[in-house]
């Protein structure tokens, strides 16, 4: 039997509201399969948390938790209980950017047949899977439908699945709901989600990555785009994000148990075309006091001047950036540079960044939130011979304003540090 390789090298597994003739379905009979299904509630012990560093895939989400552990002859077990046949799957150890993860591959037959969502929620129901298996992939299905109902303006039990309907999606979607139940997994996270650009070619022409069904079931999620010509998450990997992730963002605080890389079939070069997934307890943090977020801006430079670097760092600070500064480093080829640094309020970020690029010329600025957990701080004063100085006062530890003290030095005509050693010695002798 051929072998569909439906994750970023297929030609594409978007699913449409027509059969490519012009004419719709009329709405099946009775209620759909996935009426009143809802996600498994959260609160359960074991997490699931996908990171999407180079998107996902149906089939790279199923590869990524065989790869974690899953055993693929339980996950075949509970998948043949789907009551279609033609279909085989296999894993295979591949290595994507020398990162070793496994690859899935799903065999159906040569010709598959489209089907309407309703349809393929009827298959999932007639399955008699475990209870989470069955609302994970009938919730994935509802999610696909009514992504493309909105996008074809029609009920989403109507839309007609072209590849995602196909036998091998209805398999990758079946089987990650399976392969997270023989994890036993009871919450699934995800970081923020790549995708890439260009266009693909899909029953309907062509349409620009990423695709408009992706879009739609990313709303509300963190995305970001990447300088990849080429889709890089497809609709069948997004809805399954969209039905089953009950948070998003950086890896949840957890006890890790394992881990995993689900594999793409294309190279996407010196960057490992995978998904990964930590799997592990959730961690206690009830503890834990929780940081104000801030947002690191850095740009690597190498033909900028130390007088205007200074500069950039004193504008930065006149624009509000709660502290900046500049780190020497080596680029390649042996070059001689710096990297300037800046934190600041995620609100104040893109004006900061506008700052860094007017003041250094850089062609690019990378960023990442973080954490910090200022000391409370509060403000006093002192005379050292007439001139007054501010005193930066924490719980542990008393400061001279080095502006203050500057002055003062000048003024007096004594050291620096003398003047420094004073002013705190005053303070602490109150």
């Amino acid at each position: 039997m051929p072998e569909h390789t439906h994750d970023h090298d297929h030609p594409h597994g978007h699913d449409h509201g027509d059969d490519g003739h012009g004419h719709s379905h009329e709405p099946p009979a009775g209620p759909v399969a996935w009426e009143g299904v809802t996600v498994p509630a959260s609160g359960g012990g074991t997490l699931a948390w996908f990171h999407c560093f180079s998107g996902i895939a149906g089939d790279m989400a199923f590869g990524s938790l065989v790869d974690a552990g899953a055993d693929l002859d339980e996950v075949r077990t509970l998948l043949k209980r789907l009551p279609v046949d033609g279909w085989s799957v296999e894993a295979e150890p591949v290595l994507r950017s020398g990162i070793a993860g496994t690859k899935v591959h799903v065999h159906t037959e040569a010709d598959p047949p489209h089907r309407t969502a309703a349809e393929v929620a009827a298959i999932v129901a007639a399955a008699e899977l475990p209870d989470r298996v069955h609302r994970r992939a009938l919730a994935t299905f509802r999610a696909l439908a009514e992504a493309e109902g909105r996008l074809h303006r029609q009920p989403p039990e109507t839309v007609h699945f072209h590849e995602v309907g196909a036998l091998d999606a209805i398999v990758d979607v079946v089987g990650t709901c399976a392969a997270l139940e023989v994890l036993g997994i009871d919450e699934v996270a995800s970081s923020a989600v790549a995708d890439g650009t260009g266009s693909v070619r899909a029953a309907h022409g062509q349409l620009p990555v990423p695709v408009p069904a992706v879009v739609t079931l990313l709303q509300g999620a963190p995305t970001y785009g990447l300088d990849i010509a080429r889709e890089l998450t497809t609709p069948t990997g997004a809805a399954l994000l969209a039905a089953n992730v009950v948070r998003w963002g950086p890896m949840p605080a957890m006890v890790v148990e394992a881990s995993g890389y689900g594999a793409g079939t294309a190279d996407l070069g010196d960057r490992p075309n995978l998904t990964r997934v930590v799997i592990g307890r959730r961690a206690d943090t009830s503890g834990a006091v929780p940081g104000t977020p801030v947002v690191l801006l850095e740009a690597n430079v190498d033909d900028v001047t130390g007088e205007a670097l200074a500069y950039a760092v004193d504008a930065l600070i006149a624009a509000g950036a709660h502290d900046a500064w500049v780190t020497p480093i080596v680029m390649k080829k042996g070059r001689p540079a710096h990297t300037v640094s800046v934190l600041a309020d995620p609100a104040a970020a893109a004006d900061l960044r506008a700052v860094l690029v007017r003041e250094t010329g850089t062609m690019g600025v990378r960023g990442s939130t973080l954490e910090r957990w200022p000391q409370s701080r509060s403000f006093d004063e002192v005379t050292v011979d007439g001139h007054t100085i501010r005193i930066k006062v924490t719980g542990t530890r008393a400061k001279a304003e080095h502006d203050d003290v500057a002055r003062a030095a000048r003024a007096l005509g004594l050291p620096l540090r003398e003047v420094t050693a004073r002013a705190e010695a005053a303070f602490r002798a109150r």
